[in-house]
C-alpha cells in the first residue's frame, strides 16, 4: 500500500500544480478575428478623442463588440476591465461611473450600454473614414 501512494504522490502533486497555476492569471477576453487597417484606424480615432470601452473578460456580449474591431485594433482601443478578477481590472472606476452593463461606451462624456456597430460608433463620434458594408 505504501508502495502504491508513492507511486500515486508524484502524478498528485504534479496535477495540483498544473491545476493552480491558471488560478495566479488574471483573466481577459482573447479576440481572434483579424482587423483591417479601417478598424485599426477608427479605434486610434476612438482612443484619441477620449472614447472608452468598458468591458467584463467574462460577458459574450462584450467579446462580440470586440470581434468587430478585430485583435490588432482591440489593442488600439481605450478598454477598461470591470471585472473584480480581470486583467488590469478598475472595479473602482467603473463603480464611479455608474456602469449598469457591458459592454458600455463613454463618448462625449455620455454612457452608452450595449453593442453597437462600427458603424453606430462612426456616427455617434463623427467618425467620417469607415466605409459602408
Amino acid at each position: 500500500m505504501k508502495l502504491l501512494l508513492f507511486s500515486l504522490f508524484p502524478l498528485f502533486a504534479l496535477t495540483t500544480t498544473v491545476n493552480s497555476s491558471h488560478l495566479n492569471n488574471q483573466k481577459e477576453l482573447i479576440i481572434t478575428s483579424e482587423s483591417t487597417k479601417e478598424t485599426i484606424n477608427f479605434a486610434k480615432y476612438l482612443k484619441d478623442n477620449g472614447v472608452v470601452k468598458y468591458s467584463a473578460y467574462w460577458c459574450p456580449n462584450c467579446l462580440n463588440q470586440s470581434e468587430l474591431f478585430g485583435k490588432q485594433a482591440y489593442k488600439e482601443l481605450n478598454v477598461v476591465e470591470c471585472a473584480r478578477d480581470g486583467k488590469n481590472s478598475q472595479t473602482q472606476l467603473c463603480i464611479d461611473k455608474k456602469i449598469q452593463g457591458f459592454p458600455s461606451w463613454e463618448i462625449n462624456g455620455k454612457i452608452i450600454i450595449g453593442v453597437q456597430t462600427l458603424e453606430e460608433l462612426s456616427e455617434l463620434t463623427g467618425y467620417k473614414n469607415l466605409s459602408p458594408n
